[in-house]
């Protein structure tokens, strides 16, 4: 089954070294299953020339976004899937700028989404290659979500999913535009409305480039002990999840695309 127009949205932070290379190997994944690719990236005011490079890249169907300021992963990801609902797509699909997934596996999620009946599918992952220290507060991450959203999720946070575009519109109208963790906030969501979420597992993979880690946490001397960088987001994405989550009628009024973005490209 061939697909319609696809708009693959995607955060990005400090990627120069890998990005293009992944982004060639979604267009040749994406080619003979959708009829139209746009790929939209938004650029977190990366420091290493991300959005330089991609602004000259010749991929056809790129859309390059930059942030006004520097925000962290989570509002970049709420900007973009922003920017892909103004594509008027048939389908979003959502994938990190580090490359941590196939090609393949990113365009078999957007097909699964295609041929069936669910609302949203999730990239399972698996053969995660994380220090202890993350794999202890994923799998607690993991009870706690199934406590509060009453149903088993197997990955929480990941970050490759498809949408409806109606479906994920309705996710960004009903959550605040400045959130740390928002696939988190998605997951329960999804479950307290009942919606039809599939899951499709998909191969986990270092990051593309010189590094395996990047820099969103501060360095990789210290990679058997979290950085103090983690620690402190783990703590804010914490109280976060306290007060988006037990306690929503504290969260604020969505960030619209349009007031955090200026489009380059």
């Amino acid at each position: 089954m061939t697909l319609g127009h696809v708009a693959l949205v995607m955060p990005a932070y400090n990627e120069a070294d890998g990005i293009e290379g992944f982004l060639a190997e979604l267009v040749a994944s994406f080619d003979g299953v959708a009829d139209r690719l746009t790929i939209v990236v938004v650029d977190d005011r990366s420091t290493d020339g991300t959005a330089d490079l991609l602004e000259a890249s010749e991929i056809q169907g790129l859309v390059v976004r930059r942030q006004p300021q520097n925000g962290g992963h989570g509002p970049t990801a709420l900007a973009a899937y922003q920017a892909g609902l103004a594509c008027d797509a048939d389908v979003l699909v959502h994938v990190d700028g580090d490359g941590q997934f196939d090609g393949y596996d990113v365009a078999r999620v957007a097909q699964h989404l295609a041929i069936g009946v669910a609302d949203v599918v999730h990239g399972v992952r698996r053969q995660r290659d994380d220090p202890w220290f993350r794999r202890v507060l994923s799998a607690s991450l993991r009870l706690v979500v199934a406590a509060v959203a009453r149903r088993g999720i197997r990955d929480v946070n990941t970050p490759l999913r498809a949408y409806r575009p109606d479906r994920i519109a309705e996710l960004l109208d009903s959550h605040p535009g400045e959130l740390l963790i928002p696939h988190v906030h998605f997951s329960i969501a999804e479950a307290r409305r009942g919606w039809d979420v599939d899951e499709v597992e998909v191969r986990s993979r270092v990051r593309r480039g010189a590094t395996a880690t990047g820099t969103m946490w501060g360095g990789t001397r210290r990679k058997h002990l979290p950085t103090r960088r983690f620690v402190a987001f783990v703590a804010r994405a914490g109280a976060e999840f306290v007060a988006a989550t037990v306690r929503p009628h504290r969260a604020t009024a969505p960030q619209r695309a349009d007031q955090s973005l200026t489009e380059t490209a």
